[in-house]
């Protein structure tokens, strides 16, 4: 992706970037047009091209962008539970994942939705992607089972569906609803732990708080 040199490069970057996710999210990848998205920057058609490539460039870039900086925060969390048994590791990753993907609802909802219109060589540097963070979350749980902290029949299923449910925050989550971020967070760890931990353990574990 091309950009234009000058202090105002990465700004008009950043504003076609936050407009491409609007328009993506109202109108899908497909229908939404490059006229409409200059619109919504506030600059004329051509000028994008100072910025962008393709279409297609934009959003690969966005879906990206979105998984380098969930890796970056997600590294944060890493580094302060490093020393942390599987159980305690396991819940740090649950409160991450459910509260800065509530906060992200749009990167999430184009990572997911329009990842099929990403063109081949694009759609495999994603997944590859998403496959890493997979498996950040599958060695906590091997790190667990091995220790007889977790019973896990199959690690992939249950790291499937663990990411399935915590994701499936996004699409009912209101910030004006009685629940609090950390409370929902809480909720989920709660049921995937029950769902691991045998009963005699669970109940020796402390909370999120």
């Amino acid at each position: 992706m091309a950009r234009t040199v000058g202090s105002n490069g990465p700004k008009t970057m950043e504003a076609i970037r936050k407009a491409g996710l609007k328009l993506i999210h109202e109108h899908g990848y497909e229908a939404m047009t490059l006229r409409q998205l200059a619109a919504e920057v506030g600059v004329q058609v051509g000028s994008l091209y100072n910025h962008i490539d393709t279409k297609q460039d934009l959003l690969y870039d966005l879906i990206k962008t979105h998984m380098e900086d969930l890796f970056a925060e997600l590294a944060k969390v890493e580094s302060k539970s490093a020393d942390l048994g599987p159980v305690e590791r396991l819940k740090a990753f649950i409160f991450f994942h459910v509260t800065y993907h509530i906060l992200r609802k749009r990167e999430v909802f184009i990572g997911a939705s329009e990842l099929r219109s990403l063109d081949p060589n694009h759609y495999e540097d994603i997944v590859g992607l998403r496959r890493q963070y997979e498996k950040r979350l599958m060695a906590i749980l091997e790190d667990g089972r091995a220790q007889g902290v977790f019973q896990i029949t199959d690690i992939a299923v249950a790291a499937y569906g663990i990411l399935a449910m915590l994701t499936g925050v996004c699409n009912w989550f209101r910030p004006s609803g009685r629940l609090s971020r950390e409370d929902v967070a809480q909720v989920y760890s709660d049921m995937v732990m029950r769902g691991l931990v045998p009963d005699a353990q669970l109940s020796a574990t402390c909370t999120l708080r």
